[in-house]
Parts: structure tokens; sequence; C-alpha cells
């Protein structure tokens, strides 16, 4: 018998209780009977005392109470029986809502990019154009090509608690058809590509068709989030680090990471890392397993400590939808040290190959956004602080005056941005302010790798890169890199800074944009982006900042079930900063143009 069924039970039997009659002429029942239809009394009769009652009623009430015990007695060990979850019908009746664990998720994208470049080397001389010109002729004009990637972000929860994350990227950027089959080692079957049917990987592009790029552990324990491995490294606006997640993304910041993300107050997180930036020299040791770092003094390690104050995605909509506000901000502070750098450019064993570097450097980062319903602002600024001890490139400079100075890192960049939304929110204006920090030396900066013009590859007047530093015999000219690079992730463009100069950096630009949302799902947007460069001798002029004004156009699309399309517009009037240095009769510069179309599906 159920619980329930026993209850109404015990109740059914003290309403027929109190409900009993009593029989004509005998006296009033006793006041706990509570009778609800008691025999009218003698009107003479005053009522002063219950009189005592007949044997057939005394024996009544007895059989009554016998069976409402009875009941209780059942009721208690029914209860005695469920609260130690021996009854199946109650877990059956009453199932525990419980919610299952996903082993396996899945996140990520795939896309193809059409794309035509227009002009790209400027009209400029052989050997002086800022992009590849076309090897088979210097007359060809026009580039067009498409390229795909698939982007895949699996995650495996071993519990609620433990998960593994990892991220893998296959046909990385491939350009299509850039691998028929005629290219295979021992193909007999065809000679000439005309005749090509299929696409294969080669052998030495198997590591750009299929890659690994990310894969770490994350551990929640009721103090943090422990998370450890191979991870994307994202801060602010992403200026300075971005992880390269977004859908038109190509690089991304990869890092090998020890971090614990602490909550110690509602609002605030506080996150230590460590990061593995470089460990040296590194013995394999064949194939006898573990490879082995040999020495622990030519590693380059950062330290790093970020603090913020930022709400959850769901608190963010719940102040906007009410007309609040929404204050966010954190800096990002990092240290980095590397006493010794190996020389991998010498045959010498280890011990012999190393150079003092004796470097240092402090790098913060602050980020600030404040947002309303129908507005935003949203700032950030950093810096690179710090010294290298020794600039020589090989273990045979370094003791050589003429190769071994000292060097300065001194560099500061910033962004302001700033939106407001109207019409229903379907309107957006924008405005964003950007300044990355600049060096007098000849060339931007963003590749200080390439060699300059001039002796010992240093940099000359005209020269659009190299190093930014000038030390040769007597000393250093400069000694001081300054010039602030931006992440290349971070883009406000799509031919000056995304193509050309692959990168902002020893620049102030202004962009105004505005986007209109058609329906939902599909906007159209256009912005005008000036740029010049903090120094004139950066630039391939020599003598003017003004770099160039460009005007991109386009609109996107996206559905619910994740399809992704879009198409833009840019075209770049350069002005002349681009011009070349001491040419006379200078020709006017081609204007590039670009259009760039992508689709995919995001999931």
């Amino acid at each position: 018998m159920s619980h329930a069924l026993l209850a109404a039970l015990l109740v059914a039997s003290s309403t027929a209780t109190a409900q009993t009659p009593v029989p004509e002429g005998s006296p009033p029942a006793p006041a706990e009977a509570a009778p609800a239809e008691s025999a009218p009394s003698s009107p003479a009769a005053p009522v002063e005392s219950a009189p005592v009652p007949s044997l057939r009623e005394a024996a009544s009430r007895a059989d009554l109470e016998a069976l409402k015990e009875e009941l209780r007695e059942e009721i208690r060990a029914e209860a005695a029986k469920q609260s130690i979850g021996a009854a199946d019908t109650w877990a059956e009746e009453f199932p525990e809502e419980k919610r299952k664990l996903e082993v396996f998720t899945l996140d990520g994208y795939f896309r193809v990019r059409p794309t035509l470049f227009y002009k790209f080397d400027l009209g400029k001389q052989p050997g002086r154009e800022l992009f590849p010109r076309s090897p088979r002729s210097a007359q060809e004009n026009t580039q067009s090509f498409a390229t795909m990637r698939a982007r895949l972000e699996p995650t495996f929860n071993i519990s609620e608690q433990v998960a593994l994350k990892m991220e893998v990227l296959g046909l990385d950027n491939f350009v299509m058809g850039a691998m028929p089959d005629t290219l295979l080692p021992g193909n007999t079957r065809n000679i000439f590509d005309i005749f090509s049917e299929s696409q294969d990987p080669l052998a030495d592009a198997l590591q750009q068709s299929l890659k690994l790029r990310r894969a770490y552990g994350e551990v929640k324990t009721p103090v943090g989030i422990l998370r450890f491995g191979r991870m994307g490294s994202q801060w602010g606006l992403g200026m300075l680090r971005n992880d390269g997640t977004c859908f038109d993304c190509d690089f991304g910041d990869t890092v090998d990471r020890i971090q614990f993300v602490t909550n110690p107050f509602e609002g605030w997180y506080v996150t230590p890392m460590v990061d593995f930036n470089s460990e040296g020299v590194i013995d394999n040791r064949g194939t006898v397993g573990e490879p082995v770092d040999l020495t622990q003094a030519d590693d380059a390690h950062s330290w790093v400590i970020a603090i913020a104050r930022r709400d959850t995605d769901q608190v963010i909509r719940s102040k906007l939808d009410n007309n609040q506000g929404v204050l966010q901000y954190g800096l990002h502070f990092t240290f980095r040290q590397q006493k010794w750098e190996y020389d991998r450019s010498t045959t010498n064993g280890p011990g012999t190959g190393f150079i003092p570097r004796d470097a240092s450097l402090y790098v913060p980062d602050f980020w600030l956004k404040y947002e309303e319903k129908n507005w935003r602002l949203e700032f950030e600024v950093a810096a690179q602080l710090g010294r290298i001890g020794n600039r020589a490139l090989d273990v045979g400079a370094i003791n050589d005056p003429t190769l071994n100075q000292s060097l300065t890192v001194a560099q500061f960049g910033g962004v302001a941005q700033g939106e407001l939304r109207l019409l229903n929110q379907k309107l957006s204006l924008n405005m964003e302010l950007g300044f990355a920090s600049g060096d007098k030396a000849p060339g931007f900066g963003n590749q200080p790798g390439r060699q300059g013009s001039g002796t010992n590859g240093q940099t000359v007047p005209g020269d659009f890169e190299g190093p930014q530093y000038n030390c040769g015999t007597g000393g250093c000219s400069d000694s001081a890199i300054r010039n602030f690079r931006f992440n290349r992730d971070y883009r406000i463009d799509l031919i000056l800074w995304r193509e050309l100069l692959v990168g902002v950096t020893d620049a102030i630009y202004v962009r105004p944009s505005a986007k209109y949302t058609i329906t939902d799902g599909f906007d159209i947007y256009g912005r005008v982006i000036y740029s010049q460069a903090v120094y004139a001798e950066s630039t391939p002029s020599y003598t003017s900042k003004a770099l160039g004004v460009e005007v991109n156009v386009g609109a996107d699309y996206k559905t619910e079930d994740g399809f992704i399309a879009g198409v833009a517009y840019g075209i770049l009037f350069p002005m002349r900063g681009l011009q070349e240095f001491e040419v006379t009769n200078r020709a006017d510069l081609d204007t590039p143009q670009t259009i760039r179309a992508w689709f995919g599906m995001q999931f």
C-alpha cells in the first residue's frame, strides 16, 4: 500500500468517525468527537457536562481508534522503509534528475576563401616592391586564388571536473589546386599537370595537411581551474595577444603554459601563469625515449599574472537589457628572462655554442571596457620594456666589440574604440584610433630578420624592412628597438597593413566605420582607414609620413545553423610615404585593389 493511499485512508477514517450518527434520544457525543450531524437534544435539558456514553457507542469508538492506530503503524513502517531507499517504487515515481556527461564534444569551423589581388606591387621597380610579384612577368598585375582551412576543437570530458581539449588544423590555408597528383614522387600516370584529376597530399606537406596545434588539460578544483599544456593566448582586444580563433584569422599565439584561474571574489579573476618560451638545446637521444633539455642556462621562461574584473555573458546581457552599465578591466603583466641563447648555427658540442644573451623583458598590458545598451568604449594599452645584453647572432661574435653591443627595448602601443548603436541597434557607428610606437631606423621593423641594403645587412634610407637598430665599428648610433608591433591577427584593413606591411607597427591610424543590419544575420558595412608612420625615416620615401587612405566595403551573412558567407572589396590610395627614396621623376604609384570572399560553416 502506498504512502499516499494510507494517508488517505487515515483521513477518511477520521471523517467517518466525526460523521457517525448518534441514535435518536441518545445523549450527545463527547466534545473530542466533534460531531457534525448530531441529533438535537431535548430543549429542556441543559448541557452542562457530557453524560456517560452507552456501551454500544464506546465499543464503536474503540474499534475506530484501533483501526486508526493500525493505519498509523503501517504509515510509519512504510516511511521508514522509504527513508533507507528500500522501496523501488519510490525511485520510479520520483527519478533523480542528473545531467548526463557528454564524453566528447566538437567545435570549430571549415572555410573557403577566394581572393583576388590587383596591382599589389604598387607599380614599383623589381626588387623594390612591398608584395611579391608574379615570377613569370613583371607586367602581370592580377593574382587570384582560393584557400581552405578546417579547424577542429575536440573536447574529451573524462569527468565533470577533468577534460582534455585540443585544436587540430586540417589543410591549413592550403591553396586549392596546389597539390596535383602529378607532383607525387614516382608518379608515372601523368606527366603534364593538365591531365591531373586528383589532389593528393605531398610527403613534405603532411604536417600542413593535418596539424595538432594545441592540446591541454583542464581540471576544475574547489578553488579554481588548472590548465596545463599547449594552448592559445588571448587578452583584451587581441592587439598584442591573440589566439587566432576567429573565422578570418590566419595566425594565433600558441604557448606552452601552466596556469591556474582563481575567482577570489565575485567577478574578479586572478590567473598566475608560467610560459615555456624556449628551452634551447635539446638532446633527442635517438630512439632511447624521452628527449632531454640539457641545460637550464639557455631557457627563456615567462612569469605572468593576469588580474581582471569581468562579468559573465549572462550577467552582461541582463545588465544591458535593464539599461545598466557594464564596466570590465584588467592587467596582464609578463616578466621574461633569458641568460644564454644556444647558437643553433654552430656544429660545436653542448657548452661551446652559447651566446651570453643576458636579456629581460617586462610587458604590462592594460584593458578597459565600458558598455551600455546603445554605446561602448573600449581601450587597450601595452608596453614592452627591457634589455638585450649582447646582440651577437653567433658564438664567433660574442667578443667582437663591433657585434656584441647591448640593446634597449622601449615600445608602446594602444587602441581606443567607440561604438554608437542607433535605429533599434540596427545601425552601428564606430571610431577606432590606433598607435604603435616607431623607430627612426629605416624600415618598419615587422620583419627585423630581413637583411637591409647596407653594410652587414643594416638598413639604409629607402628600405622598408630590416633591423631597427644600427651598430657597427665604433659602437651604436641607434641601440634601441622602439617599434611596437600589433598582433598579425589584429586586422584593421584589407590591403596596407594586412598584406603589404603584414601588421601594424610604427604608425598612427584613424578608422571610422559603419555597419547596418538588414535582417538577422545579414550585415553590410563600410570603413575608411587613414594611416601614417610615426617617423618618416621608416617609410620607403624616408621623407614623408603619409602612407595612404584605404576604403573597404563588404557584407556578412550568417544563419542560425552555422553557415557563414561574405564578400569584401578594398582599394588603397597610396600617398607619398610609399614612394621611392631619391628617385627623380617619380611616377605615380598604382592603386591596388582586392576582392575577398569567404564561405563555410561554424559549429
